[in-house]
């Protein structure tokens, strides 16, 4: 079977920049880790996409088209398809004044971030700092081997899918989550574990949004996406085993303590009967 626009799939990859023969980004762990590039905070492995929906680059998009599972494909991306060229006006030049009432002290090779923009500091000379806007990937030909892993059938996993790519989390199991279809709803319980993220409020509003749109866009008769938190009492079947394990722990500490007992007792009478054998046996004087 292969793959058409729509589909969820598993993908793997690895992006060099053509000029150089860098790798900047990989599904592989050890790729990573050779380049030095690995992040300790990130998941690796295959990453689950929409063919289409804008989760990789449109020339990645384009080239997954027709492949089928286990497939590998190397690609090569222009700028036009990967992360444009280079524009000139976002080369800017800011007054130094304006970084000392931030506070800060730029520095070539400073990352900052303006408007939600984030942009490299080139060059500090004559009180006007040099700033470039551009992604740091513009204007550069690239160079992608790919490898699709699986094509999705089910619906519960192209779901839970979506959950995975659009709300990172590493101590969520996706196998928790409680997914269920009704009439053109869909209902999602998350891990429990999710109700602790801590992650800002907007930050989640914004993944739910994204995970509500990849589904009732590209799964079939679906209008609506509920996301459902859940919070249950404990139920008196859990408290009573709790009780009883605490029960069970307390026995184990006093029969703990009365062996401990006894066998000091013991000691204490061997240590009286060799006294007394001792003294039988002294010579009287």
């Amino acid at each position: 079977m292969a793959v058409k626009e729509g589909d969820f799939i598993r993908l793997e990859y690895t992006g060099k920049v053509q000029e150089t023969g860098n790798v900047f980004d990989t599904t592989d762990e050890n790729v990573a880790e050779e380049a030095g590039i690995k992040l300790d905070n990130k998941n690796y492995g295959a990453i689950p996409i929409v063919v289409g929906g804008g989760h990789v680059l449109k020339g990645l998009d384009e080239a997954i088209i027709g492949m089928k599972e286990v497939e590998e494909k190397k690609v090569d991306i222009t700028p036009e398809e990967g992360f444009g060229l280079r524009d000139p006006k976002l080369l800017q030049l800011i007054p130094m004044a304006e970084f000392r009432k931030q506070g800060m002290k730029p520095e070539v090779g400073m990352a900052i971030t303006s408007d939600g923009i984030t942009g490299i500091i080139r060059s500090v000379s004559g009180g006007r700092v040099r700033v470039d806007f551009n992604h740091e990937l513009a204007g550069k030909n690239l160079e992608y081997n790919i490898k699709v892993i699986k094509i999705m059938d089910d619906d519960i996993e192209k779901i839970k899918s979506m959950i995975e790519l659009h709300y990172t989390a590493p101590n969520i199991d996706s196998e928790k989550h409680d997914i269920q279809i009704i009439d053109g709803v869909v209902k999602i319980a998350m891990d429990e574990m999710a109700k602790f993220d801590k992650k800002p409020y907007m930050d989640i509003t914004f993944a739910r949004f994204r995970i509500a749109r990849d589904i009732w866009e590209n799964l079939d008769n679906i209008e609506k996406v509920e996301f459902v938190d859940v919070f249950e009492k404990k139920v008196k079947k859990e408290a009573e085993e709790a009780e009883i394990a605490e029960e069970a722990l307390v026995k184990e500490d006093t029969a703990a303590k009365v062996e401990s007992e006894e066998v000091i007792a013991e000691e204490a009478v061997d240590k009286t009967e060799s006294k007394e054998i001792a003294e039988e046996v002294l010579p009287e004087e």
